[in-house]
């Protein structure tokens, strides 16, 4: 947990992602990656010193084997106010619509109904649990697919509905989350999306990978371009 906890302190004292006061709505979906950002902010709770509250919301897509219940116990075992919204995202996006590239889609219904909990419940921020891969991979996605140099916020508002955005994961690479949901025994969801694996997320993973074996330095490099295109408050 230290290390993880270091990544994410580093992300939100660099983009003063809480402030005292705040009430924020964590975004869990049974994954390991907001399995481990709940635990982290959990923990970060007891010594940072903004005071701020948590609840976890977990979407319901709509996927025949999605565990809402392994979600809501674990919750229950760290003390974590639990609330679930269903989406009908699966019946949208691939029974009625068919889309071929469904995660555009797939995502913005998925915002929509957090936005529609965290208002309900009285918070002002939302935290989404991309790490460190989720960063690189859709900076190379807007490069190849749009031609535009672009990756996720780190924090950002969003006007309609006054709720910012925050991502307190972007420094945390992925290898020790996994070894840190592997080490403590913590159940983690399997993955229900039918696109699981052959998206061209995966394509981009895997490119970083190849890589990566002649560029160990390839991850720092993407990192230090983003930042240096001031793109998207990453400054």
């Amino acid at each position: 947990m230290q290390k993880i906890l270091g990544y994410m302190r580093k992300a939100i004292d660099e983009f003063n992602m809480i402030e005292d006061g705040d009430k924020i709505a964590v975004a869990v979906s049974g994954g390991k990656d907001s399995s481990a950002m709940l635990l982290g902010l959990k923990n970060l709770q007891r010594f940072y010193p903004k005071k701020f509250d948590i609840i976890a919301v977990s979407i319901n897509p709509g996927f025949e084997f999605f565990d809402s219940k392994l979600i809501e116990n674990f919750c229950k075992g760290i003390e974590v106010p639990f609330f679930e919204e269903l989406s009908h995202s699966k019946e949208i996006v691939f029974d009625i619509r068919k889309e071929k590239n469904p995660c555009s889609l797939c995502a913005n219904l998925r915002r929509g109904a957090l936005n529609t909990v965290a208002i309900r419940e009285g918070c002002n921020k939302i935290s989404l649990g991309h790490n460190e891969e989720d960063v690189l991979e859709t900076f190379l996605l807007n490069l190849f697919y749009t031609g535009s140099i672009n990756t996720f916020a780190p924090i950002s508002f969003m006007d309609r509905s006054k709720i910012t955005l925050i991502r307190p994961m972007i420094y945390t690479p992925e290898k020790y989350i996994k070894n840190f949901v592997k080490k403590n025994n913590i159940e983690v969801m399997p993955k229900s999306c039918p696109m699981d694996g052959i998206s061209k997320r995966e394509d981009m993973k895997n490119l970083i990978k190849h890589f990566q074996k002649d560029l160990p330095h390839i991850r720092s490099n993407l990192y230090g371009a983003i930042k240096r295109s001031n793109i998207n408050g990453w400054n």
